[in-house]
């Protein structure tokens, strides 16, 4: 129980389903007020009392478990390690992975609870598959594809079939305080919402150049290459523009070097993705098969033709994406399903231009 609404009511609709339901709030920070400004953010002393008092009005006991340590080494440290290798990582994925199923999911079972229950939006067929929420807006499959059949089988997702707006609803009828609580935003540990300024605390400055991809002239400079993403327009601080008025785009980043790359975003077109070793939620599948991948959450949805090998999955698109960088995730999707099943993901380790390679 987070402290907001969704797990306020997941809980609720726990209980009445009829399950023994013990409530949990997740201490993630040693210090919890540097980790929310406002509606950014997480894991305030007010969160674990908002949680408490949802609790107390659904007459289950409540407790909290202390999670900062590991989820600084799992979750945070991975954050930092990936920007400092010019990659884009996915925090909420990490800590679905690592943290809410995983180190609370193996304390729970531990402790011979059945299975773990959440607020996210997302739903588990009858054939165990994990599902999309109903709600289009808010379906978090994406980010709940790193599980592995085992902690899916242990986990129970009770606002899949409902829109939002009506859990609001709901948690007022409810009785429940959170029920106008506004969503977190962004990334929960980083309050003010400057990731940039985050990692230049922990990882610092290093002055290097910004260049043309096509010419190598050097257009800018910048304090640390860990400070973009691939497909980043703003912030680039360029000294002069493109010859034909476009905008650039960041189009690689190599901190060996400490350089990153700019140019149009025709650049930045690819049809082909390779991930490393893929999680499997649903029985794996061999040879070429056609699927739907998404590439970020809440993003759009691809058909492509996926390769599977035990060390990666290679996804061809059949229309170009842009943007796409290393360290996010691509998860498949079952087309004879309307795109509703999860088949597996991987975190993306490279793409390509199939045309530019000459595939």
């Amino acid at each position: 129980m987070s402290g907001g609404v969704d797990s306020a009511v997941a809980a609720a609709r726990a209980v009445e389903a009829g399950h023994d339901v013990t409530g949990v709030h997740l201490a993630l920070s040693k210090n919890p007020q540097t980790y929310r400004t406002g509606a950014r953010g997480c894991c305030t002393i007010e969160d674990s009392r908002d949680a408490r008092r949802a609790a107390d009005v659904l007459g289950i006991p409540f407790y909290v478990w202390d999670m900062a340590e590991r989820f600084h080494e799992d979750v945070v440290e991975d954050f930092y390690a990936e920007y400092a290798n010019g990659r884009t990582p996915n925090p909420c994925l990490r800590c679905n992975e690592k943290i809410k199923f995983a180190a609370v999911l193996d304390r729970a079972m531990a402790l011979g609870f059945d299975a773990v229950a959440t607020g996210h939006y997302a739903r588990k067929g009858e054939d165990g598959l994990l599902r999309r929420a109903v709600d289009p807006g808010k379906d978090q499959s994406y980010v709940l594809a790193v599980l592995t059949p085992a902690q899916l089988a242990h986990s129970i997702f009770p606002l899949g079939d409902t829109p939002k707006d009506q859990v609001r609803v709901e948690a007022e009828n409810r009785g429940l305080a959170v029920a106008r609580k506004p969503d977190s935003h962004d990334i929960c540990f980083i309050a003010d919402g400057d990731t940039s300024g985050f990692l230049k605390n922990r990882l610092g400055t290093e002055e290097g150049e910004i260049v043309d991809a096509a010419t190598g002239e050097v257009l800018g400079s910048h304090d640390g290459s860990h400070q973009f993403t691939i497909g980043q327009r703003h912030g680039l601080g360029l000294k002069r523009p493109a010859a034909d008025g476009r905008p650039r785009y960041v189009l690689s980043i190599t901190p060996v070097d400490n350089r990153v790359q700019v140019g149009p975003r025709e650049a930045l077109r690819i049809d082909r993705i390779r991930t490393g070793r893929p999680v499997w939620l649903a029985p794996e599948r061999e040879g070429p098969f056609e699927a739907e991948v998404q590439l970020r959450a809440h993003g759009e949805v691809y058909p492509a033709t996926v390769h599977a090998d035990a060390d990666g999955l290679t996804a061809r698109l059949h229309k170009p994406a842009f943007g796409v960088a290393a360290g996010q995730a691509l998860v498949v999707y079952d087309p004879d399903t309307t795109g509703d099943a999860v088949l597996a993901s991987g975190t993306i380790d490279s793409t390509a231009s199939i045309e530019a390679a000459g595939v």
